[in-house]
């Protein structure tokens, strides 16, 4: 990948030239905020957004991206596939460089927004979602909890292992979560079930990578081809009640422990952006099998995987009112996944599975093969086990009310600007009952 000059990069707007901002020119990831009551598209650049409605309806924009640009979700520019979001991205960069034509520039000026002033909103109409089970580091953390004696199933290094989640309650960064209450059994054998809030919320650091090109049923997608299909990248918070979880999950896996809510951020990273910061895939150890010949390919195992630093943090209510700073909970890299997104792809379609233009595939919990990059309490904390200490001289096994997770993601390669993948953040409320 060339190197890009600063020329090349710059904006007229300062602050996104900022070598510390989540959004230069180089970035230009897709939102939608709420505007005279309606929900409009936008792209982030700097500390503002841009309005992709206004752009439209000022002329800013070809007419063949009018009409989807002025939609209130991605998907109507999201199906118009590969050469339109070129085509769109490429106007955009044109259209904030330093370079830009003074007439251009006056119409977008007026179409810019304050991030900070403005109501972000989910910007993708979610059809399907399914969460994968890709970090070989948490997959083996947490085998080592519940069966220290066969930490992997013999299937985890053959086959990408995954579950369809539930798209209906996926919802925007910013958004409160209620704590679920359900069936949990108490740590008695003999003892029987309760139905009760759950004692054992968690988070999970996953990314979700967002379908652009549909496939048709019955059609499999090769490897060849799975990169191919994707539109963008966010963050994504996968919450889990564990006490709910290890009483239902078996024989059929995870179902209330799960579907009451997933946090999505806001931003939606364009995967042309991403292609500065393209890794190998994650080496195996020689005594590994290899994948099956429908799940490698070299170009995929090349460049197939991505350099993102990911990190969680804290905020309890009692750092809130000390105006204190978030705490660090963990770090990870996505470069460490076992899996790399075009596998996750091919093996999701290739009993013929087809894939739907919005649609959601989440990496699962992102762990390094540290314990200080695990993503989730459930491994930082050893299933409550090893209480974690704050700066406050509190403790957490798990969430409690008030707590604010937020996820937050970044990129950088030497000779390309760096760029963030915003944040994606929650505060758990009570339950209901």
């Amino acid at each position: 990948m060339a190197k890009q000059s600063i020329a090349a990069t710059r904006s007229w707007l300062p602050n996104a030239n900022h070598p510390t901002t989540d959004f230069p020119l180089t970035h230009l990831p897709y939102g939608a905020f709420t505007a005279e009551d309606q929900q409009h598209l936008c792209v982030a650049i700097g500390t503002h957004l841009l309005d992709l409605h206004a752009c439209a309806t000022s002329g800013l924009l070809p007419p063949t991206l009018t009409e989807s640009c002025q939609a209130p979700t991605l998907n109507p520019l999201m199906s118009q596939g590969h050469q339109a979001w070129a085509l769109l991205r490429k106007t955009l960069t044109a259209l904030l460089h330093a370079d830009a034509k003074p007439e251009h520039k006056e119409k977008a000026e007026a179409a810019l927004h304050s991030i900070a002033g403005s109501t972000l909103k989910k910007p993708v109409y979610v059809p399907n979602y399914t969460d994968f089970y890709a970090s070989i580091h948490h997959a083996n953390r947490v085998g080592q909890l519940f069966r220290p004696d066969q930490p992997l199933l013999p299937n985890y290094k053959h086959i990408p292992i995954g579950y369809h989640g539930r798209a209906s309650s996926i919802i925007v960064s910013g958004e409160p979560i209620v704590r679920p209450v359900g069936q949990s059994r108490p740590p008695q054998e003999e003892a029987q079930p309760n139905f009760l809030p759950s004692s054992k919320l968690d988070y999970e650091l996953e990314l979700a990578l967002y379908i652009g090109e549909p496939s048709a049923l019955g059609i499999p997608i090769p490897i060849s081809n799975a990169a191919n299909h994707i539109f963008g990248i966010s963050l994504l918070n996968d919450w889990s009640a564990r006490d709910i979880q290890s009483w239902e999950y078996q024989p059929l896996g995870p179902f209330l422990a799960k579907n009451f809510s997933t946090t999505v951020s806001p931003w939606v990273t364009p995967i042309a952006a991403l292609d500065p910061f393209r890794a190998p895939a994650s080496p195996r150890p020689t005594t590994d099998p290899k994948p099956l010949p429908y799940l490698h390919s070299a170009e995929d195992q090349g460049q197939g995987n991505l350099n993102a630093k990911l990190e969680v943090l804290l905020l309890t209510k009692t750092m809130k009112a000390n105006k204190l700073e978030p705490f660090l909970l963990s770090q990870s890299n996505a470069q460490d996944l076992y899996w790399t997104p075009a596998q996750l792809i091919t093996h999701h379609t290739s009993n013929g599975c087809n894939l739907q233009v919005g649609d959601i595939l989440a990496t699962g919990t992102i762990s390094g093969p540290t314990e200080t990059s695990a993503g989730c309490l459930l491994e930082l904390t050893r299933n409550g086990a090893q209480p974690i200490l704050l700066p406050t001289a509190e403790t957490r096994t798990f969430l409690e009310d008030g707590d604010e997770i937020i996820l937050r993601g970044s990129c950088e390669s030497p000779g390309h600007p760096r760029i963030g993948l915003g944040e994606c953040r929650a505060t758990i409320l009570p339950s209901l009952t």
